[in-house]
């Protein structure tokens, strides 16, 4: 159950925007006997993009790393921005609110580690993944259940629809479309 206040912020929220390594995977680097880095995604975090994708919302990737593995997960996803060797994610969040014309209370940042700080701080609404630094679980306006990598931001998204009231819609039209007959 969400606060009255977190769900007030929910129902006003247009741009969704994620951080990759601690939030879309569990923040461990593997890295090959060749030096090929490897992450794990959940596919319950894939079809959250397209629900959110399904209400409406503007979609971003924001990462500190220059990966390419978020880059094609991203567009793989459809994301609509994927930043990476994001250094200033604050900057990149009142960049990405620029582009899509978003007010400050429009947009939702979901973080785990000290560099999401500065952007859960511009967002009318800052998430944290359970697993997130201590610091950041202290900017946050709700911490979800799921950690990282594990399903985290299905539940986000979850919390975003039924705050707007569209949960039950996007759901049934996902179903359709994905689900056959």
């Amino acid at each position: 159950m969400i606060s009255r206040a977190v769900a007030t912020r929910a129902r006003k929220i247009r741009l969704l925007v994620m951080d990759v390594d601690g939030v879309l995977t569990d923040g461990r680097m593997i890295l090959s006997d060749h030096g090929d880095e490897l992450k794990a995604f959940h596919t319950h975090d894939g079809v959250a993009v397209a629900l959110a994708k399904g209400a409406g919302l503007r979609t971003a990737m924001v990462t500190g790393e220059s990966s390419p593995i978020a880059k094609t997960r991203g567009a793989k996803l459809g994301v609509d921005s994927i930043v990476l060797g994001a250094r200033r994610k604050g900057e990149v969040v009142e960049a990405l609110r620029a582009e899509y014309d978003v007010p400050a209370d429009a947009v939702a940042y979901i973080g785990d580690d000290l560099l999401d700080i500065p952007a859960m701080q511009t967002a009318g609404l800052a998430i944290a993944v359970a697993d997130a630094a201590t610091p950041v679980k202290a900017v946050a306006h709700v911490v979800t259940r799921a950690k990282g990598g594990q399903g985290a931001l299905r539940e986000c998204v979850e919390l975003l629809l039924r705050a707007q009231g569209s949960w039950r819609r996007v759901v049934a039209a996902y179903v359709r479309e994905h689900g056959g007959r």
